[in-house]
């Protein structure tokens, strides 16, 4: 059984589980080279009892130490602040054969009905949580996130992810008045293979084969206003020739998975996953962000969906993080979130 808790305001919408007592820190620590996300609870001998794993996990162990000693009840960090944000846990928004699937939603202090942006994780597509979203910082700036679960690739093959975006955004359409934020335009954000998903989402509205039937709100729409992908993949049929060999051990085992084959024994069904071959006039604005030494995700894809969206005259901004490999502090540090932010607002 799933159980909710909150930051702040207590709330308590249909179908959103009994709120814990106990205050919850959860912080992000974004590696170097990849998300490292762990969580920690305050007062849990449980957790004490983990810290050493964790400074054996995490590099910068010292700077956590500063950190984890100078936290109170009230969490308080560089990128946002915990006061009286409003978080629903575990929302069930769809069942499935496989899995149920769950969605975490968090709303800003101080703001009434935000815009909504739309959160999905990374992880090869095998791998991965919607716990802690990078963009946690985007609170502060008032919008309002939903991170949410898909099916992983071990459990079920494509199309599956992307069937289950869909159903989420219809999910949080259906249910906003409900919630609290404004869904008649919604914005997207994917890292790594949830940046590929996020895209794919984003531009094949409506597409017969990708909108699936998961959920029970068929008759809302899933259209997505606002498309950002940070270091994703955009054509499965061309990824591995532009791989590097580090990006190879991952990349094949990884896309075996999602397409039950390599793409050149899969050439439908890669076309069908690549976001570059559904590019037409009406497709959503677009931000890519992509770091120039990423080892596991060439910097091409992003060279390629950006190509294809000038080329169709589509809005697209493409920052390259010059010196970044695959994630990383350059992406969600101040000056990240506040791109981020500033194309959303600028678009949604």
């Amino acid at each position: 059984m799933r159980h909710g808790s909150t930051c702040g305001v207590g709330l308590r919408p249909k179908g959103v589980q009994p709120i814990r007592a106990q205050s919850r820190l959860a912080f992000a620590t974004v590696a170097l080279q990849t998300s490292f996300i762990c969580e920690f609870e305050i007062g849990s001998i449980k957790s004490m009892k983990n810290l050493p794993l964790l400074l054996v996990k995490i590099p910068a162990f010292l700077f956590l130490m500063v950190y984890l000693l100078s936290v109170s009840e009230t969490v308080h960090s560089k990128e946002y602040s915990t006061t009286n944000i409003r978080l629903m846990e575990g929302v069930e928004y769809a069942v499935t054969e496989e899995q149920t699937l769950y969605l975490d939603i968090y709303l800003p202090p101080e703001f009434k009905q935000p815009p909504l942006v739309v959160f999905v994780h990374g992880g090869a597509w095998r791998a991965g949580t919607r716990t802690n979203p990078l963009i946690l910082p985007l609170l502060n700036h008032g919008w309002a996130i939903a991170s949410i679960d898909y099916r992983l690739s071990p459990v079920a093959p494509f199309p599956a992810q992307v069937h289950d975006i869909k159903a989420a955004i219809r999910y949080l359409r259906a249910k906003a008045d409900e919630f609290g934020y404004k869904a008649d335009r919604i914005a997207i954000v994917g890292v790594s293979a949830g940046g590929h998903l996020a895209a794919l989402a984003g531009v094949t509205n409506g597409h017969p084969e990708l909108e699936g039937n998961v959920g029970a709100f068929p008759n809302e729409s899933s259209a997505i206003q606002v498309i950002a992908s940070f270091y994703g993949a955009s054509n499965l049929s061309t990824i591995l020739s532009q791989s590097t060999p580090v990006g190879l051990k991952v990349r094949q085992p990884a896309l075996q998975l999602l397409l039950g084959g390599l793409p050149d024994q899969q050439k439908e069904l890669a076309r069908l996953a690549s976001p570059v071959s559904h590019i037409d006039s009406t497709d959503p604005a677009l931000l890519l962000m992509h770091g120039d030494q990423d080892p596991h995700m060439p910097i091409n894809q992003a060279h390629e969906l950006n190509y294809h969206y000038v080329e169709n005259g589509l809005t697209v901004q493409f920052e390259v993080i010059h010196g970044a490999g695959h994630g990383g502090e350059a992406f969600y540090n101040a000056a990240g979130i506040r791109l981020l932010d500033e194309f959303l607002k600028q678009h949604l």
